[in-house]
C-alpha cells in the first residue's frame, strides 16, 4: 500500500469512528480521503504523526487567527450560528480551497507539531477521589504527569456542577457539567491542595498566545462547550501559570515528586495520556511508583482507557475496556492497594461510580 492509500484509509476510519462525537470532522474526513492532494498534506508530518487529527488541528490553528475566512463560518465553536444548527452548505470546498491557500504553512505546522490535549473537564472525575485521599491523609500535593500546558493542575479553581449531587467550588469562570451514577462521593468542597506542579516531556507555556492558540485548536470545533472552557480556563492560568516541568516521565518522577512531597501528600495524576507510551515505557513508569511506594506513601489516581494502556494495573473486565477508568492506587507503608472506582467519559461530562473492594 503506497502511503497516499495508507492516509486514505485513515481518514476513512477517521470518519467512521468520529461520526457522533464530530460531524464536521467526520465529513470533511471522508471527503479528504477521496481527495489525494489535500490527504497527502500529511506526508509533510514525521511517519508516527501522520494522524488525520494533527491536519484538522493545524487547519484549526490557522483558522482561528483568521476567523473571517469562509470556511469559519462552518466551525461551531467560531459561528454561533452553526452551533446552533442552522443549515449550511457543504464545508469541504471552503477546506480544500483554505488548505490550498495555506500549503506553506500547513506543511510547516504539520513538520514541527503534535497534538496535544489538555481537557479541563477531566477534573470532574478527579475532584470526588482527591476528597476521598485528603479524608485519609489531609493536604496534598498534586503531581500532574504528562500534564501539557498544567491547566488540570488548577482543579480547585473551577466550578464543578454534579447532576445530581451538586456543586463543588463557586464563582469561577471556568463551570464544568458533570453527570453522575452511583454513590459518587461529592465533597462539599474542594480539599487543601498545599503544592502542584506538572510534569511533561513537551510542556505547553499557556502564557505564550502563540501556544495558548495551539491547545485550543487541538478542541473539535463541533464541541464548543470544551473549545469556551478551555478558553476560560487558559485566561485564569496567565493571570496565575502553574508549575510545569520539562522532563520524562519515568527518569524525571522521583525528583519531581521530591519538590512537592514536603508540602504534603503527594498524589500522582495520569489522565488520558499513559496510551502515549509504550508498554515497555507504561511499565518502567509503573515500577517506579511501586519503588516510590514502597519506601514512602503515595497515591496514584488516573483515568485510562483499559485497552489503551497494557501494563497498567486495570480491571480484568472486557466490558470496561473500551471505557475510561477511573483508578485510585494507594502505597500505604510499603503495600499497594488499587480500586477501579468509577467508568467515565473520556472528557468529564459523566461518571458512573462502580466501586469495588480494594485488590
Amino acid at each position: 500500500m503506497s502511503d497516499g492509500d495508507e492516509l486514505s484509509t485513515r481518514f476513512r476510519a477517521f470518519s467512521t469512528t468520529a461520526t457522533a462525537r464530530a460531524p464536521l470532522y467526520s465529513h470533511l474526513a471522508d471527503r479528504i480521503a477521496d481527495d489525494p492532494a489535500t490527504c497527502r498534506l500529511l506526508l509533510n508530518a514525521p511517519e508516527e504523526q501522520r494522524l488525520p487529527v494533527l491536519l484538522f488541528a493545524c487547519v484549526h490553528w490557522l483558522l482561528l487567527n483568521e476567523p473571517d475566512q469562509a470556511l469559519a463560518r462552518h466551525y461551531p465553536n467560531l459561528t454561533p450560528a452553526r452551533a446552533s444548527g442552522a443549515p449550511t452548505p457543504d464545508p469541504y470546498p471552503a477546506f480544500r480551497d483554505f488548505c490550498a491557500a495555506h500549503e506553506q504553512g500547513l506543511a510547516e505546522l504539520l513538520a514541527t507539531r503534535s497534538t496535544q490535549t489538555n481537557e479541563v473537564g477531566r477534573c470532574a472525575l478527579f475532584a470526588p477521589l482527591l476528597g476521598v485521599v485528603a479524608d485519609e491523609v489531609g493536604p496534598l500535593a498534586l503531581v500532574d504527569v504528562g500534564c501539557s500546558g498544567g491547566l488540570t493542575l488548577l482543579l480547585d479553581r473551577y466550578q464543578v456542577l454534579y447532576e445530581p449531587g451538586g456543586a463543588v467550588g463557586a464563582g469561577s469562570p471556568v463551570v464544568l457539567t458533570c453527570g453522575t451514577r452511583g454513590d459518587v462521593p461529592i465533597p462539599a468542597r474542594y480539599p487543601h491542595v498545599a503544592a502542584r506542579i506538572g510534569l511533561d516531556r513537551s510542556p505547553i507555556d499557556v502564557t505564550d498566545p502563540d501556544a495558548a492558540r495551539w491547545l485550543e485548536a487541538c478542541v473539535w470545533p463541533d464541541q464548543p462547550e470544551r473549545f469556551h472552557r478551555l478558553h476560560a480556563a487558559i485566561g485564569l492560568a496567565q493571570d496565575d501559570p502553574p508549575t510545569v516541568r520539562t522532563g520524562d516521565a519515568v527518569d524525571d518522577l522521583a525528583e519531581t515528586i521530591g519538590l512537592v512531597a514536603g508540602d504534603g501528600h503527594p498524589v500522582v495524576l495520569n489522565s488520558w495520556v499513559l496510551n502515549y507510551l509504550s508498554d515497555a515505557q507504561r511499565q518502567a513508569y509503573v515500577a517506579e511508583l511501586d519503588r516510590l511506594g514502597a519506601s514512602s506513601d503515595l497515591t496514584w489516581i488516573y483515568a485510562e482507557m483499559p485497552a489503551l494502556v497494557g501494563g497498567l494495573p486495570v480491571p480484568d473486565d472486557p466490558e470496561r475496556a473500551q471505557r475510561t477508568v477511573v483508578t485510585l492506587v494507594r502505597w500505604r507503608e510499603g503495600e499497594r492497594t488499587v480500586e477501579h472506582l468509577a467508568d467515565a467519559h473520556p472528557h468529564g461530562f459523566w461518571i458512573h461510580w462502580s466501586a469495588a473492594p480494594a485488590v
